[in-house]
């Protein structure tokens, strides 16, 4: 089999960590970037802050060291959150190699940068073998080896086939993708309208409310993808449309959480004082400054910037969405 280096013990890295685990000859090695989460998934061989109750098996290496991780990996495996994805990843650069693939479990935009996560680990690593892996896929339904599927993406074939087969297992489905930039697009931008979704649950507006906003959302994902090179396609398929359901409708949703607790009347430091990362409170702001500069129609993914970062209730933002000038549905691009 292989040797897996995932770097970044969260709850999606552990979790990817644990099913690769699960194939019978894979060598598995998951750091942490901080010395006391080492010492304590060491000892307890649980991820109580992510994972409750899912055991690490004793043949994953736990370790804070990124060269022993990394040492002889047949795949490096990054599993860190965008805000801190270029800080920790130049941790990791004395180690890497251009012939070791590099798979990205990120979904998320840089702020500063509008750097897509794969366009990071390249700027800082220097390596090009790099694929996105995205799709609809909660961790602690992974760990726990209920059926996922998910897409990797990658321009070189070949690379997301070896993905494909050393990722993919009897309970983890994994279809290949050329569009690297929508599929990584897609997962960034579906946590956006997750925040939309969670507003109309806080604010009780109901399902026919709530699968409007998903439908109407998925047409601004598509609009924004496809002005930064994406193929439309791509955001029909696990990677836009499949985690956009699961986002907007599990309960388990941390963006859709964020949206459900404002529109209640929570602030956003009560909101992000949990130990899970809200990527789209941060893509929130990376999408808004973007279209501002491209004069792109993203309605929908704006309310959600003013809610976040201006104080617009939750409430006020939805009432000026249902008050735009009608129009024909069909208008996707313009």
């Amino acid at each position: 089999m292989a040797t897996f280096a995932v770097l970044g013990s969260g709850g999606w890295g552990t979790a990817i960590a644990v099913s690769l685990a699960q194939k019978a000859g894979n060598r598995v090695r998951l750091w942490c970037a901080r010395s006391e989460t080492c010492r304590v998934l060491r000892e307890t061989r649980v991820n109580d802050r992510q994972l409750a109750g899912i055991p690490i098996p004793p043949t994953i290496t736990i370790t804070d060291d990124p060269g022993e991780a990394t040492e002889s990996a047949d795949c490096w495996i990054a599993a860190v959150p965008t805000a801190f994805l270029r800080s920790t990843a130049i941790r990791w650069k004395p180690f890497a190699r251009e012939t070791t693939p590099v798979v990205s479990l990120t979904k998320g935009i840089e702020t500063t940068t509008f750097r897509r996560p794969t366009e990071i680990l390249e700027d800082v690593l220097g390596v090009t073998r790099l694929v996105a892996v995205s799709g609809p896929s909660h961790a602690e339904e992974v760990a726990r080896g209920m059926p996922t599927s998910v897409v990797a993406a990658s321009p070189d074939a070949g690379l997301a086939g070896w993905v494909q087969a050393h990722l993919g297992s009897e309970r983890l489905r994994v279809y290949t993708n050329a569009d690297l930039i929508g599929v990584e697009l897609a997962g960034a931008l579906k946590n956006v309208i997750g925040i939309a979704a969670g507003c109309c649950d806080g604010l009780k507006f109901g399902d026919n409310a709530k699968a409007a906003m998903l439908t109407r959302g998925l047409v601004e994902m598509t609009r924004f993808g496809v002005a930064h090179g994406a193929d439309p396609a791509t955001f029909a398929g696990l990677a836009g449309l499949g985690d956009l359901i699961t986002t907007c409708f599990s309960p388990h949703g941390r963006n859709r959480r964020v949206g459900e607790r404002l529109a209640r009347g929570d602030t956003l430091a009560d909101v992000q004082s949990g130990p899970q990362v809200a990527e789209g409170v941060y893509t929130a702001k990376s999408v808004y400054d973007r279209v501002t500069v491209m004069g792109l129609e993203v309605p929908i993914m704006a309310a959600v910037y003013q809610v976040l970062y201006t104080g617009k209730p939750a409430v006020g933002a939805v009432s000026e969405l249902l008050s735009r000038r009608q129009r024909g549905e069909n208008t996707v691009f313009g």
